[in-house]
C-alpha cells in the first residue's frame, strides 16, 4: 500500500488494460483520476469497475479528453504524480486509411507527454504492444529483446504495428528533446489475455472466445506468446516506482508461447461442459495456405505458421521485481469470464 495519497492518471478508463490498471491502483491506495472521451461514459465506466471488484471506488475521479485533441489535458494531468498512458486506437489488420490509427496513436502519444511535462509529472509509462518489437523480422531462432524495434514497413506489420512502432519512438523522440525532467518508461505486452471486464471482448481475448463459440473448426498451427492483463497491470504500477525503470523498456510475456491447439487444450481441461464445442483437432497447413488465396484473415497468419517466437521477460523479472502468471491462466480466466459474462453461446 502507498504511504502517500499519490495521484496517477490512467488515460482511457474504459480499455481493458486501462481497466485493470485502474483496479489494481485503486488497491494499492492510489488516488486515480481517469480519462473518458465524453462525460456521459463515466457511469458506464464506473459500473464495468464496481461490477469487476473495485475497491476504495471513492478515490476514483474522472476528466474528458480525446487523444486527438488539446483540450482537457491540462486538467487531466493536473495535481498528478504519475501518468499511465494506457489509451491507443486498437484496429488488428487491414483499414480504409492508415492515418485514423497511427494518428491518435502517435500524436496522442505526444499530447499527453507534453502535458505530463507541463504539469510537473514525474514519470508516464507508455503501453505500447510486442508490435514495436518483434514484427516484420526474418524467422530464425533469435530470443527478442528490449534491444529490438520490429521493422516499419515489413511482412506482417500492418497500421495497428506501425501505430505503435511510430507512438513509442515519438514519445522517446519528445521525452528526449523536450522532456526536461520528466522520466518515460514503455511497456510492450505480447497477446493480452484474462478476466473480461463488462461486456466488451478485447485483445488476444478473441481467440478464447471464438474457440467456446464453436467459430473454429481446428486449430491452424500457429504460437501465440501470452501475458495475463492482471500481470500487464501490475507491470504498470511496478514501472511508475521503480527506479531503474526510468527510460527503459520492458517486454512482457509469461513465458514460453502456447500453441493454438494448446490454449483449446487448457480450455477442454478446466470449463467443463462449457467448453463443448473447442476444437481438438488441428487445420494442416496447406489447407491455411489454400484458404489465405480467399480471405485475408488466412492470408494474414501465413508467414507464422509453425514459427514460435521466442520473447525474453528476463529484464522486468529483474528490474521490476515482476512475476507473471503462467499463459494457461490466462487463456482459463479469460474463458471463466467469457462464461460467467454469457459472452460464448450457451
Amino acid at each position: 500500500m502507498t504511504t502517500t495519497q499519490q495521484r496517477v492518471l490512467v488515460t482511457g478508463g474504459s480499455g481493458f488494460i486501462a481497466g485493470h490498471c485502474v483496479l489494481h491502483l485503486l488497491d494499492q491506495g492510489y488516488l486515480v483520476r481517469t480519462t473518458v472521451r465524453s462525460p456521459e461514459r463515466e457511469s458506464a465506466v464506473r459500473a464495468v469497475l464496481t461490477d469487476a471488484g473495485m475497491v476504495n471506488g471513492d478515490a476514483l475521479s474522472f476528466a474528458t479528453a480525446d487523444l486527438t485533441r488539446d483540450e482537457g489535458w491540462a486538467d487531466a494531468v493536473s495535481g498528478c504524480d504519475y501518468v499511465l498512458h494506457v489509451a491507443s486506437p486498437v484496429h488488428i489488420g487491414p483499414v480504409a486509411d492508415e492515418d485514423d490509427v497511427i494518428g491518435p496513436a502517435r500524436d496522442g502519444a505526444v499530447r499527453v507527454l507534453r502535458a505530463a511535462r507541463d504539469a510537473g509529472v514525474k514519470r508516464v509509462v507508455l503501453t505500447s504492444a510486442f508490435h514495436a518489437v518483434g514484427f516484420g523480422h526474418p524467422h530464425t531462432d533469435r530470443t527478442f529483446t528490449e534491444d529490438d524495434w520490429s521493422v516499419l514497413d515489413g511482412p506482417g506489420v500492418d497500421a495497428y504495428g506501425r501505430s505503435k512502432i511510430l507512438a513509442e519512438r515519438a514519445a522517446w523522440d519528445f521525452v528526449a528533446a523536450e522532456g526536461g525532467a520528466m522520466e518515460l518508461t514503455t511497456l510492450l505486452p505480447v497477446a493480452v489475455m484474462g478476466p473480461v471486464m463488462g461486456g466488451e471482448v478485447s485483445g488476444a481475448n478473441h481467440i478464447v472466445q471464438r474457440s467456446l463459440d464453436g467459430a473454429m473448426p481446428g486449430y491452424p498451427n500457429l504460437w501465440f506468446p501470452i501475458v495475463d492483463v492482471r500481470d500487464v497491470a501490475t507491470a504498470h504500477v511496478l514501472a511508475m516506482t521503480a527506479p531503474g525503470a526510468a527510460g527503459q523498456r520492458f517486454l512482457l510475456s509469461s513465458g514460453p508461447v502456447m500453441a493454438m491447439k494448446e490454449i483449446g487444450a487448457a480450455l477442454r481441461a478446466h470449463l467443463g461442459d462449457a467448453a463443448k464445442r473447442v476444437p481438438s483437432r488441428s487445420v494442416p497447413d496447406v489447407v491455411v495456405r489454400i484458404a489465405s488465396l480467399f480471405s485475408k484473415e488466412f492470408r494474414s497468419v501465413v508467414p507464422d505458421l509453425g514459427h514460435a517466437k521466442k520473447i525474453s521477460n528476463e529484464k522486468a523479472r529483474r528490474v521490476l521485481g515482476w512475476r507473471p502468471r503462467p499463459s494457461e491462466d490466462a487463456v482459463v480466466a479469460a474463458g471463466e469470464s467469457l462464461v460467467r459474462r454469457s459472452l460464448v453461446r450457451s
